[in-house]
């Protein structure tokens, strides 16, 4: 703003607001605000999958015009992770047609988060999959070898983000199973056995009608052979161990929904890339007893900071236990949980 010289010393200055100058705006466009439009014309959408930045939906679920649509992220999402799973919010051209593409604009509340880290000092969490309710836990009897801990670490996992695990060991016919499912017998978990030729299908299906599931496994283990039986659509690509190394190759390489279709009804399937590695970095142990519902009322009575393990003092659950008031699981619910506390310790 500029002022103008007095006509007398004695004058105050006079301020002419017609001489203030503004700058010019060299791009010609409008300022940028925080305020976003509300899209109330947004449909609801599930996300099915993830490819190089494009998102397939499913648009009008288990409605009249169901239908599959491609989608990127709005620029306001950029750092928020979508997955797998996830309800979103879509707007644009929603039609499905070939070379259209919708925006996703919004991510509805997660009922559910299955979350690993890189490995257990790492506290920086990847989000598996959203809105889960079960976790089928796939593991071969032989060829390779199961692996315990590997089961505790997705159970941890599956109980901390309050998802219901089940477990499917496969292979069967080249080895007898029992002496690594009593390691289980504690636990609440429903448990399959398939064999070369002998697939479960029908209760597997029964298992899965109603339900979103997140297949979960080792490389090698039969997980994809056995998602290709129950959505005969799926088309995943299966592999085999290698004889040296005892290993399974990598054959699933990202994480896709397919829709199962079985006689008691329909359900979710969500095929994980095989892994051999499950970080807990993130988990909250008090998920853990929580899981254990007679246990954790037991627990209120423990002293404060128990840690439920064998070596805690005056633990009221291992009180519980000797005297007989679990009932004759008690000890094996009790000796699963302390399992599973230990790996998380021990990490």
């Amino acid at each position: 703003m500029s002022w103008l010289p007095p006509d007398d010393e004695d004058d105050e200055p006079e301020y002419d607001e017609t001489a203030f100058r503004v700058r010019p705006n060299p791009k010609a466009n409008r300022p940028r605000t925080k305020r976003r439009p509300a899209h109330a014309d947004a449909e609801t959408a599930r996300v099915l999958g993830v490819d190089r930045g494009r998102y397939a939906v499913l648009v009008d679920e288990d409605g009249p015009d169901e239908r599959e649509v491609v989608a990127t992220r709005a620029r306001e999402l950029r750092r928020q992770p979508i997955v797998t799973g996830d309800r979103v919010r879509v707007v644009g051209d929603t039609s499905g047609a070939e070379g259209t593409l919708s925006r996703i604009v919004g991510i509805e509340p997660r009922a559910t988060l299955l979350r690993r880290s890189a490995d257990d000092t790492d506290q920086v969490e990847r989000v598996v999959v959203a809105n889960a309710d079960q976790m089928l836990v796939v593991v071969a009897a032989a060829d390779p070898e199961p692996r315990e801990r590997l089961v505790d670490r997705y159970l941890i996992a599956a109980l901390d983000a309050g998802i219901r695990p089940l477990l499917v060991v496969t292979k069967t016919d080249l080895a007898d199973p029992s002496d690594f499912l009593s390691h289980f017998a504690g636990v609440d978990l429903e448990v399959f056995t398939s064999r070369r030729g002998d697939m479960p299908l029908e209760r597997i299906g029964a298992a899965l009608a109603g339900h979103s599931t997140v297949f979960v496994g080792h490389s090698g283990v039969g997980k994809s052979t056995l998602v290709n039986a129950l959505v005969p659509t799926a088309g995943r690509a299966t592999g085999h161990v290698n004889e040296v190394t005892g290993r399974g190759r990598h054959t699933s390489s990202s994480t896709v929904s397919l829709r199962y279709r079985g006689a008691t009804g329909t359900g979710w399937v969500i095929d994980t890339p095989g892994v051999r590695s499950f970080g807990l970095g993130h988990v909250d142990p008090a998920n853990i007893l929580r899981a254990f519902t007679d246990l954790a009322e037991v627990a209120e009575q423990c002293p404060r900071g128990c840690t439920h393990l064998p070596d805690a003092p005056d633990c009221a659950i291992a009180e519980a236990v000797a005297e007989g008031r679990l009932g004759p699981t008690g000890a094996a619910r009790l000796d699963s949980l302390q399992r599973l506390l230990t790996t998380f310790a021990g990490r």
